[in-house]
């Protein structure tokens, strides 16, 4: 296939075209983990795959604790389906704990602390209580643990990572902490083997057509692995070629045109690129130097034409309304305008506001 049918099937399974499931739990689940170290663009990755739903309803349904934001690869925040937490972090988290004695010389930490914050988190979390971060870092302070500099994120990195705690919906604006024993009572624990063939189905169902260092890319676990994985799957998966290069896609996942009235508003740090390690067929180099300035990791939100971004956008919330600022990467047409401010209505409907739309 071209590189434009298989862009149409990505965004096919990618949900951001075609029937999608109708709840937050159903769509977690599909993808398996998605990017959520920016806790306002997971919420609009939800809401742009869920048309009509408000940030309330995301919000009230992240309470239901069906899902949950911990670190299960890569050391990176994922929102994940809660059941799975603790799989995902024994089979892909603890890759990240590798490097984690260069990290505390860095830091002036060592074992005995680390293991000291754990248990003074775990004792103050018991029982069901929940903790904003900051109450996290005045606790270990307390508890006679150091949290200056990096220290303090540091160690509530690595007390998720040991699977002690996990990220709770915010309260407000404050990040939230919680046991995640507690929090997950009743936790799904496959075989290693169960483990990646689930996570090797998850990624090509929702990526799909992605290649294997695609899948590596985001999963950080080994091509051993996923070949382990891909012989859990059985005929769920098949292989495509894409302009010469080997691909996997879900079964089934079915071919429809791509047209260019398609546009799609969605936040930087989605699934859309990040879930890639060669995002070309969704941008050119040039562009991704634009929609990653300075390649420092942080993602700009971006407008979508027919699967390829065309523009980054900026946005400004007020009491009374919400500001975007679109800054095109191609030449923009007075039509492409008002294309580009029809798309991003639905993200202003998302959090109940008045859109006005600046151009630069």
């Amino acid at each position: 296939m071209d590189a434009r049918t298989a862009l149409g099937l990505r965004l096919t399974s990618l949900l951001l075209r075609g029937n999608a499931p109708s709840t937050v739990g159903g769509i977690v689940s599909w993808f398996g983990a998605m990017q959520s170290q920016d806790a306002n663009s997971m919420l609009w990755s939800l809401g742009a795959r869920m048309p009509g739903v408000s940030v309330s309803e995301i919000n009230d349904a992240l309470e239901k604790r069906e899902v949950l934001r911990t670190w299960p690869m890569r050391g990176t925040v994922h929102l994940v389906p809660a059941v799975d937490a603790h799989w995902m972090l024994n089979v892909m988290g603890v890759r990240a704990l590798n490097g984690v004695a260069k990290r505390w010389e860095l830091l002036g930490l060592d074992k005995a602390t680390a293991e000291k914050a754990m248990e003074v988190l775990g004792a103050a979390l018991a029982g069901g209580k929940r903790l904003t971060r900051a109450e996290c870092l005045d606790t270990l302070t307390s508890g006679g643990v150091e949290v200056s500099g990096q220290r303090g994120y540091h160690l509530l990195w690595y007390a998720s990572q040991r699977g002690v705690t996990a990220i709770a919906p915010h309260v407000g604006k404050e990040q939230t902490f919680v046991l995640l024993d507690e929090w997950v009572p009743d936790p799904y624990r496959p075989s290693r083997e169960e483990a990646l063939g689930l996570i090797a189905l998850r990624f090509f169902q929702s990526h799909g057509p992605a290649t294997r260092k695609d899948f590596a890319g985001w999963t950080g676990l080994t091509l051993g692995d996923l070949k382990i994985g891909l012989g859990v799957t059985g005929d769920a998966l098949t292989t495509v070629d894409v302009d010469g290069v080997e691909m996997i896609m879900g079964s089934g996942t079915a071919e429809s045109e791509l047209s260019d009235k398609s546009w799609l508003a969605l936040p930087g740090f989605d699934e859309y690129l990040l879930g890639y390690k060669d995002r070309s067929l969704m941008a050119s180099p040039e562009d991704l130097a634009a929609i990653i300035p300075g390649g420092n990791g942080v993602f700009q939100s971006t407008l979508v034409r027919a699967g390829r971004v065309v523009a980054t956008w900026k946005r400004v919330i007020g009491a009374k309304g919400v500001t975007v600022t679109v800054l095109p990467l191609v030449k923009f047409t007075a039509a492409d305008h008002r294309k580009a401010a029809a798309a991003l209505e639905p993200f202003a409907k998302f959090l109940g506001l008045p859109l006005t739309v600046k151009n630069p």
